[in-house]
């Protein structure tokens, strides 16, 4: 996880590693400002402590290690990242096409200091799922290096000119080219063609 720039997301021992590649894994991302232009403001909008006050909305989206986003959700700016992390980790669809019971939780959720909170941390746990989040002190926990991977999908998204700035008043109306920029954004993942060093490995 970590903050963006624009609009509107472990244990108390030792630095955490980040999971190697491949390794099941979801990174979480928030703190993307919106602003919002509308004259009477809007739903699901609030005034932001880090951008003076402005008013605006915040996208917080969670992808997997790849970058594929999973879920997105929309909150007011003064919304803090943390408190969307347990609704995206629940928003996370089963992976569904293989015998047995889909698999609905990763096995780890990544995230930086921006998550650091100790009761966030038990709820994820109780998830299933283990949290590996910075801590507030840490500067070498690894976790940093991640988060390129929620940067990029956010720059991805944020392409959409229609997402960059909100101008919809209803909630609604603007998280539904939420999903749609999200699902172009799968969508194009999938029409890549495979390399072929990636049908060798």
């Amino acid at each position: 996880m970590d903050r963006g720039r624009r609009v509107a997301p472990a244990p108390r021992s030792t630095p955490v590693q980040a999971p190697q590649r491949g390794r099941p894994g979801l990174l979480p991302g928030g703190g993307r400002r919106l602003p919002h232009p509308g004259v009477k403001g809007g739903t699901k909008t609030g005034r932001s402590p880090v951008d003076r006050g402005r008013t605006g909305s915040k996208h917080h989206l969670i992808t997997d290690a790849t970058g594929i986003p999973l879920a997105v959700t929309l909150t007011g700016g003064n919304r803090n990242d943390v408190t969307q992390l347990i609704p995206l980790l629940q928003a996370v669809p089963p992976v569904r096409g293989k015998r047995g019971r889909p698999r609905r939780r990763p096995d780890v959720v990544l995230g930086d200091r921006g998550y650091d909170h100790d009761k966030y941390r038990r709820l994820v746990r109780a998830l299933g799922v283990k949290p590996l989040i910075g801590r507030g002190t840490e500067h070498d926990s690894g976790l940093g290096t991640q988060r390129r991977v929620v940067e990029r999908a956010f720059a991805h998204l944020h392409w959409f000119r229609r997402l960059r700035i909100r101008w919809e008043i209803r909630d609604d109306i603007h998280e539904a080219f939420l999903t749609l920029g999200c699902a172009l954004i799968c969508w194009r993942r999938l029409s890549q063609p495979v390399r072929a060093s990636a049908l060798t490995q």
